[in-house]
């Protein structure tokens, strides 16, 4: 489980196998046992949450907005997609 960025108790990650075929650029957050997943690309949206408020979700996607480049490229890279 590659963990990209920490921020403010979050944890910004993917799952080394996201399933086959590989799913879309995404990224998964965790804080405590609060979950939630955005896709990156075509553009960045809630596919799910558990436990998250709706701040904390609006605060989550600000921050991914803000480092959409490093986390494409981090799935990029760890993916092997050029």
């Amino acid at each position: 489980m590659p963990i990209v960025l920490r921020h403010d108790g979050y944890k910004f990650f993917f799952y080394s196998n996201e399933n086959d075929p590989i799913e879309p650029c995404h990224i998964h957050v965790r804080k405590g046992e609060n979950l939630a997943k955005y896709w990156i690309i075509p553009f960045i949206s809630l596919a799910e949450s558990y436990g998250f408020n709706s701040p904390e979700l609006n605060e989550i996607q600000k921050f991914i907005e803000e480092n959409k480049k490093t986390f494409k490229e981090k799935w990029n890279e760890y993916f092997g997609i050029k």
